[in-house]
């Protein structure tokens, strides 16, 4: 088993691969490394430069077809061999010489995962910028995980918690909070950023409305993933006691003699005492789904650190 395993995404970005080689060769030397490049479907060439500069220490995992970000970086862990594993940019924008400090101090400091923080971005300001700050704080309120940068591909983890990531959708923007909701430890340093030289940003403002539906997950993983029924039986009472308190209201109205029959104040009643029944009936089989998921699969619903018996510790992956 090497030491650290790099894993790279690339998507039509074939006249960085050569010097990003070189870079990470320059960076890495001291260390027992390998280069996991995965091709998320690149039509311009980029598969064939990755085998003219490859070395012993590089291999190429090629996707049959553009899958997306998230899906390219599971089949890079799904293949990695390292003891930890490093995420990194195939665009040159993150640099290869920040690894040997961020993974000496996931060592030094027993961090699970250490992310990058692109503290001088290199990126335009209305488009990137500013966008990316505004969803950066509305991500850290909703998820509670105060992540500066959700942005930065750069990150270095533990193995044991890059394997249980489950990235997949658009995820890997969410990393940070999937690695929080199997209870790891992280921080977070400074890391160099250089404006894109060759190719095109696959990024722009559309991915917004993306990022916003992926975070209403993120906060149901991150708060409800093993009580949902404290989400929708919670809405599902508010919702049933509103629609009793304006019912008997229009009861009370009825038994004095008024018409009720063309209040809409009627209907809104009904509807809230039927989503009540509809959400708390959810709810019930969400926790029957959820309990079905960890006995059926054998999963635990916690995970050890480590266990200390009075003499030794070991560290556990349960």
């Amino acid at each position: 088993m090497r030491e650290l395993s790099v894993v790279i995404t690339v998507l039509n970005e074939r006249d960085n691969i050569e010097p990003l080689l070189a870079e990470i060769r320059a960076a890495l030397n001291t260390i027992d490394y390998e280069v996991i490049f995965v091709d998320d479907g690149s039509e311009d060439g980029t598969q064939k430069k990755i085998r003219e500069n490859a070395d012993e220490r590089n291999s190429l995992v090629e996707l049959r077809k553009n899958y997306g970000q998230s899906t390219a970086m599971t089949a890079g862990i799904d293949h990695a061999s390292g003891k930890y594993i490093a995420l990194i940019d195939g665009d040159l924008q993150n640099d290869p010489s920040d690894i040997p400090f961020m993974l000496q101090k996931l060592k030094d400091e027993d961090w699970d995962v250490v992310a990058g923080n692109r503290a001088n971005r290199q990126d335009g300001m209305f488009l990137r910028k500013i966008p990316s700050r505004i969803a950066n704080a509305i991500i850290r309120r909703m998820t509670g995980v105060y992540i500066k940068d959700y942005g930065c591909t750069l990150k270095i983890f533990k193995r044991e918690i890059a394997e249980d990531l489950g990235i997949y959708g658009e995820l890997h923007r969410f990393i940070p909070v999937l690695a929080k909701l199997q209870g790891a430890s992280i921080t977070q340093v400074d890391v160099k950023h250089h404006a894109r030289i060759h190719g095109t940003s696959k990024y722009g403002l559309g991915r917004t409305f993306k990022v916003m539906a992926d975070l209403v997950t993120m906060v149901f993983f991150r708060k409800y993933i093993q009580k949902p029924m404290h989400l929708f039986g919670t809405l599902g009472f508010i919702s049933f006691g509103l629609g009793l308190v304006i019912n008997l209201y229009l009861l009370t109205l009825k038994l004095m003699g008024q018409d009720i029959g063309g209040k809409p104040l009627l209907t809104l009643g009904l509807i809230f005492l039927l989503a009540g029944i509809q959400l708390i009936t959810f709810g019930i089989l969400a926790e029957i789904n959820v309990r079905t998921y960890f006995e059926g699969t054998n999963r635990k619903t916690y995970q050890v650190r480590r266990i200390f018996n009075g003499q030794n510790e070991k560290l556990e992956n349960s």
